[in-house]
């Protein structure tokens, strides 16, 4: 099993000595979930400037810091709006159960629209379905069918009008 990394003796003292303090600052102000993120990133900081400068008043350093983090907290969430996001908790979700007259109504509106597709124009219903069924792209109808690429445009326009003016007419 592998052992974490031993952390420098002079962090390790800055933690003992202040880590309680500082959860129980950030705790009042943020509550007990953020607040450990909250000191980790103190010691962060703490620990990237005292690698280059000896820090002298530690006492007093350590709670500007701690005071600078809650502030750079605030303008995160402030820039992203986080106090208008609603947790996703599934109460949210709109209920979409699969009743037996959903499933009848879902299983008529498909047969009418099978019908209204073949119901189309020969050459229309091909570039459709082709489109469609088929996930072919407009030049690729165009060369199958032998027609340009604007004539595949208008068929599948076409057929689009006349499926919706039939299903439209049939409700």
């Amino acid at each position: 099993m592998a052992r974490a990394p031993r952390l420098q003796p002079e962090l390790e003292s800055w933690i003992a000595r202040h880590g309680r303090a500082l959860r129980s600052y950030f705790s009042r102000r943020v509550g007990e979930t953020e607040a450990e993120d909250l000191v980790q990133e103190v010691f962060l900081r703490l620990h990237a400037v005292g690698r280059d400068h000896p820090i002298e008043n530690l006492d007093r350093y350590i709670f500007t810091v701690a005071r600078n983090v809650l502030i750079s907290r605030h303008r995160y969430n402030k820039v992203r709006f986080s106090g208008a996001h609603e947790p996703l908790n599934g109460l949210n979700d709109p209920v979409d159960t699969l009743s037996p007259e959903r499933i009848a109504i879902g299983a008529d509106q498909y047969e009418r629209t099978i019908a209204a597709i073949l119901e189309l124009p020969p050459r229309a219903r091909a570039a459709f379905q082709f489109h469609r069924f088929e996930k072919m792209t407009y030049p690729e109808i165009a060369e199958r069918m032998g027609i340009s690429r604007d004539s595949v445009k208008e068929l599948i326009h076409r057929a689009l009008v006349r499926l919706a003016e039939q299903l439209e007419r049939e409700e």
